[in-house]
């Protein structure tokens, strides 16, 4: 009997142990997640948003390097291909310049390229409509024969030419070249130095006196002339001075560049030369001759092609 009872509790046991069993299988269904995981990649990678954070940017710079520069000056290229394209566009011919330069020139085209002659100059100073209140000297002693013109852009004087050698004293111009050299001018270099008669050309006007007055009609030093002998223009400045009733002077570099003996003892011509100073026209520096030249040469061009 104690067998018997001692087997069924025996029994009992193993039924009691039985259900536990199956749990036992539970690591299995655990097992599979875990087998998942091993294997995970198939379904995020399909997952469009993993893919946007991955690395959207990199990819194309590295594939399209020229993108990148097109980036960086993306108008240029427009632009510049819209510039172009009107150019070239059938409407450009509006505005082509051909059919006025194919017109044959007009008469005096061309005129305002050329240097004015001295029979352009003489034909626009033919008559006088006098500024001054009388009449210059040539020379100490000579009846007062010339006036002072006028215009509405110049002043002008037809008389001799007497040579002024003052100023800085130079090989030509000094107190053993000349009886009556000053180491003066009535108007100075930028530096403060006097003129050199011998090397810049220039003027001489009258002092200001009852005759007449310089300033009054836009002269200064500095003011640029054109001076002509014969069939000849040269330019200057006003650089000095003289007395106050006699007229017709110029430096030493001026007569020599218009062919007239420079000596200031016994060169000079009795007449035959016309001064023509321009009003509001001076040049700064006073010594500088090209700046002289060029404006006078711009000057006397207007002066002849006007009515002033």
């Amino acid at each position: 009997m104690s067998r018997v009872r001692s087997l069924t509790l025996a029994m009992a046991g193993v039924a009691l142990l039985a259900p536990s069993t199956p749990p036992a299988a539970a690591p299995h269904p655990r097992a599979e997640p875990a087998a998942r995981r091993a294997h995970p990649v198939a379904a995020p990678q399909m997952t469009p948003v993993p893919l946007r954070h991955a690395d959207p940017v990199t990819p194309r710079r590295d594939a399209d390097p020229a993108a990148a520069a097109r980036h960086s000056r993306p108008v240029a290229p427009r632009r510049g291909a819209d510039l172009v394209t009107p150019r070239h566009d059938p409407a450009a011919p509006h505005s082509d310049p051909d059919p006025a330069a194919s017109r044959p020139p007009g008469p005096g085209a061309g005129r305002s390229a050329d240097p004015v002659s001295a029979a352009d100059l003489l034909a626009r100073v033919r008559a006088c409509t006098p500024v001054s209140r009388g009449r210059y000297r040539t020379d100490q002693g000579s009846r007062a024969t010339v006036p002072v013109c006028g215009t509405r852009d110049a002043v002008f004087w037809k008389a001799d030419m007497d040579i002024d050698c003052d100023g800085r004293p130079g090989r030509h111009c000094n107190a053993r070249t000349d009886p009556h050299f000053s180491a003066s001018t009535a108007f100075a270099r930028s530096d403060g130095r006097p003129l050199s008669a011998e090397k810049l050309p220039y003027v001489v006007v009258p002092a200001p006196s009852a005759v007449w007055n310089y300033r009054s009609d836009g002269v200064r030093g500095g003011s640029v002339a054109a001076v002509v002998y014969r069939d000849r223009v040269r330019y200057a400045v006003v650089g000095d001075t003289g007395p106050g009733g006699i007229i017709g002077e110029a430096s030493y570099a001026a007569a020599e560049s218009l062919g007239i003996d420079p000596d200031p003892r016994a060169g000079g011509v009795p007449s035959g030369v016309t001064y023509i100073v321009f009003k509001d026209s001076a040049v700064t520096p006073v010594e500088d001759h090209e700046a002289a030249v060029a404006k006078g040469k711009r000057l006397a061009r207007e002066f002849v092609n006007g009515d002033g």
